[in-house]
């Protein structure tokens, strides 16, 4: 053997000997591996043998941040490197040409096909390039998310079980998890009459005995042969007195720790996967690929935060050494999403203030006069934002701007008033809506406006348009026949239509502009990224006599209140404009819990109030039933309320999976008064307004979130009559009935948003899909501080380098690109 390697094979069993400490050499394995590459370069004449270094260093990357597993792993693996390397010079060395081409050829095969996991495969490489996953398993993974091995490292635990409590038989108690190490005594298989294989094993550990039992899984008596010294961690179950484990983990002694006696990861799984199968290819996959995961944050960046590498990050999260690692691994983690999410939206602002919008004249006595003449008083929350919106108008950047403000708080009002600007200098306006039905209103809801602003003489309003007519307003939708879309895209084309409201059929190929200037996206989260940059495109202009194309204005709306923390994060590519202010007279909506044994009380309630001719909501959590969860599904109430409950009332059902005309049609029946009680699920969250509606009934209430239901309850109230909401719940824990406390003691839909941000799992914004957003894997949008953080080094960054082009940001740039994935228009 040539002296580097037998250098690194003596260093190497003395860190073995020395229990994998570090401490083999002066200063520890990564100083020294710089001296011994190019000690062994000069020496080994094979290329193989060149390309084995190369994995060598690899493998030993990060020593000293690794665990002791991951230490003994790669020791283990470097030494069985060494052997092959020494066979390669070897054969170079001594056998004649002929011969040692063959024998060489042999050798690198082997040490290929052993050292594939790490020395050829990527972390872009299918799953299936794995031992032991196939094609069945990888489609299983699919159903995951997972079709890479670098989808693996990123697919994380929800929970952990905590089986580091490692005691002895003797000291067990009823109910605690715990782990135990014991010798098998016995074990064997008997089968009931239903046919159940019930495996039992009798374990000591010197202090007691204590019995385990298994269902379904005879081939364990083979596993657990007697004499062998087994770690077995689960709860403590109580069988005739005496205490049990009912379908513990174990594993033998002798192996790396898995699955008992440590923090053991719970993976999401599918039908047809395991929890220890996919643990043990996990197990495998962090140790053999986090090292190939490259560093991306800045180290300056990495030092102020106290931030763990991400190697480390992947391999604590996945399996850590203590709950204190596994916070720092999630920090990590939080941070580098708010931060790449961020990264994100700061380029997309950038990109969006670059371009050329439409500059329009604003007359204030114009708006003062159209204001005026509203059939109410603006609030001073509302004329603060218009005048935002106003002062975006006027300038030569298209307006990007986000209107929040809770149901029933004036956002349209506002909208239409930057609308009529928008008309009075020659120009288009368009509002898009995620339904026809909320299509219709907001077209009814505006051209009554549009009534009451009318003056006799219109004198201020021509002389911003000389000899220009009253504002006309079309409603353009998917329902309407060819030939009246015709017309109206006729209509659109030549300028005689000022404003268009509309569903998708607004983007739809032949609705084409004269001059769109302002575009308004009422809630805004249900459209997805290209629908909303479809109609956006349909108001460039293009490069005329050497001037820029331009952009129209956009604003987007939205009534789901987002804590203003969370919205400059999320929406930082957009300027954020809040109505915080309810107008006065509006009538509260009574909001009362309702306890299982009160759930008739309630449908009295309900027919009460449709004997006085109104109408009610009654929501379920699901649309179907399901085995796996209790509660109440919308095809099933309505059939049991339409014949037991409420036979003499007319009901209709609203559910997701309705084709979009069935839907259409059910809301267009409730809001004309055909139907007296419509039983959905949360798909009537927004976009439904039935003045003649008075009661909500949210059953299984603790399923949603606070803003959720608070969005149910807008859609009550919106009339002249009481309206009430009646959140029924069959949960009888306490924080369920906290969380509706919270709800029925407050109409602010700010303040429970802020209440659902600090109780907010991990996953996606809002508990749905936001479109044209990544999904979050780690953060919660509790994690205010570390949001507040990353924002802030974000700023910095693109302060500094808001291209990303710097050394330093090379890999931050690419991460942003792939965290991304092309989702770059947020608008």
């Amino acid at each position: 053997m040539t002296s580097p390697l037998k250098t690194l094979e003596k260093i190497l069993k003395l860190e073995q000997d020395e229990g994998y400490q570090n401490r083999a050499v002066i200063g520890g394995l990564e100083r020294f591996l710089p001296h011994w590459e190019q000690d062994a370069i000069r020496a080994l004449r094979n290329e193989q043998s060149l390309r084995q270094v190369r994995l060598i260093l690899e493998l030993l990357r990060g020593y000293g941040e690794k665990p002791l597993e991951a230490r003994e792993a790669s020791v283990r693996e470097v030494l069985r490197q060494l052997q092959d390397i020494a066979v390669l010079e070897r054969v170079a060395q001594t056998a004649p040409e002929p011969e040692a081409e063959a024998l060489q050829r042999q050798v690198e095969r082997a040490v290929q096909t052993r050292t594939a996991p790490v020395a050829s495969i990527g972390l872009d490489a299918p799953v299936d390039r794995l031992r032991g996953v196939n094609a069945a398993y990888r489609r299983r993974l699919e159903r995951l998310g997972v079709r890479t091995i670098g989808d693996l490292l990123y697919l994380f635990p929800r929970r952990y079980d905590d089986f580091s409590n490692l005691k002895t038989i003797n000291r067990l108690q009823y109910g605690e998890e715990v782990t135990i190490v014991g010798t098998v005594w016995e074990a064997k298989n008997r089968i009931t009459r239903s046919g159940v294989h019930i495996t039992t094993a009798i374990f000591a550990d010197g202090t007691g005995t204590i019995q385990a039992t298994w269902f379904n899984r005879p081939y364990l008596t083979r596993q657990l042969r007697p004499g062998r010294k087994i770690v077995l961690s689960g709860k403590v179950d109580e069988y005739l007195g005496r205490l049990t484990f009912r379908a513990p983990e174990w594993e033998p002694l002798e192996r790396s720790l898995v699955h008992t006696a440590r923090l053991v990861p719970v993976y999401p799984l599918t039908e047809g996967i395991s929890a220890r199968w996919l643990r043990k290819l996990m197990k495998r996959v962090v140790d053999g690929w986090v090292q190939q995961v490259e560093e991306y944050l800045p180290e300056h960046v990495r030092q102020r935060e106290n931030l763990m590498t991400i190697q480390e990050a992947l391999r604590q999260i996945h399996f850590p050494d203590s709950w204190e690692r596994l916070r720092e691994a999630r920090r990590r983690l939080c941070f580098d999403e708010f931060l790449l999410i961020q990264l994100g939206v700061l380029r997309q602002r950038r990109v969006w203030k670059q371009e050329t919008g439409h500059p329009l004249e604003v007359d204030p006595q114009l708006v003062r006069e159209l204001a005026a003449r509203l059939p109410f008083q603006l609030t001073k929350a509302q004329q603060r934002v218009l005048n935002e919106i106003l002062a975006d108008l006027r300038r030569a950047r298209p307006m990007s701007r986000l209107l929040q403000g809770d149901v029933g708080s004036g956002k349209t009002v506002v909208a239409v008033l930057a609308m009529l600007v928008a008309v009075a200098n020659g120009a288009q306006a368009a509002l898009m809506a995620p339904t026809e039905i909320l299509a219709e209103q907001h077209y009814q809801s505006i051209s009554a406006l549009l009534e009451s602003l009318r003056v006799d003489t219109l004198e201020r309003w021509q002389a911003q348009r000389v000899d220009a007519p009253p504002p006309r307003i079309r409603l353009l939708t998917g329902s309407l026949s060819k030939k009246e879309k015709e017309q109206i895209y006729r209509e659109i084309a030549s300028g005689d239509v000022d404003i268009v409201v509309g569903t998708h059929a607004l983007i739809q190929e032949g609705v084409e502009f004269r001059n769109l200037a302002f575009v308004v996206i009422d809630e805004q989260h249900r459209f997805g990224v290209a629908q909303r940059a479809a109609l956006r495109q349909k108001g460039q202009r293009p490069a005329q006599d050497g001037a820029p194309p331009r952009t129209p204005h956009v604003l987007v709306m939205s009534a789901t209140p987002i804590p203003r923390t969370l919205a400059l994060t999320v929406y930082g590519d957009l300027d954020l404009s809040i109505i915080d202010e309810m107008p006065p007279g509006r009538q509260a909506i009574k909001t009362r819990k309702v306890l299982p044994r009160e759930r008739e009380r309630a449908y009295q309630f309900v027919r009460s109030q449709i004997e006085k001719g109104r109408q009610a909501f009654i929501i379920c959590p699901l649309i179907e039933a399901s085995e796996k969860i209790e509660a109440k599904a919308a095809v099933e109430e309505y059939e049991r309320l339409s014949k037991t409950v409420f036979p003499d009332l007319r009901l209709g059902l609203l559910h997701g999976r309705m084709s979009s005309d069935e839907k259409e049609a059910v809301m267009r029946q409730f809001r004309n008064g055909e139907l007296d009680i419509l039983v959905a699920t949360s798909v009537v969250e927004v976009g439904i307004d039935v003045p003649n509606a008075t009661v909500m009934l949210v059953e299984g209430a603790d399923r949603f979130g606070l803003a959720q239901l608070h969005q149910f309850r807008g859609r009550v109230g919106r009339g002249e009559h009481q309206s009430y909401c009646l959140l029924l719940s069959d949960s009888p824990s306490q924080s369920a009935q906290a969380r509706l406390d919270i709800v029925a003691n407050t109409l602010d839909g700010f303040r429970l948003a802020e209440e659902d941000l600090k109780m907010r799992g991990p996953g996606e914004f809002f508990g749905t899909r936001q479109s044209g957003l990544p999904d979050l894997k780690v953060a919660r949008l509790s994690d205010v501080a570390v949001l507040e953080i990353a924002r802030a080094e974000a700023l910095e960054i693109f302060r500094r380098d808001p291209d990303l082009t710097a050394p330093e940001h090379a890999r931050l740039a690419q991460r942003v690109n792939e965290f991304w994935q092309g989702k770059g228009d947020l608008s």
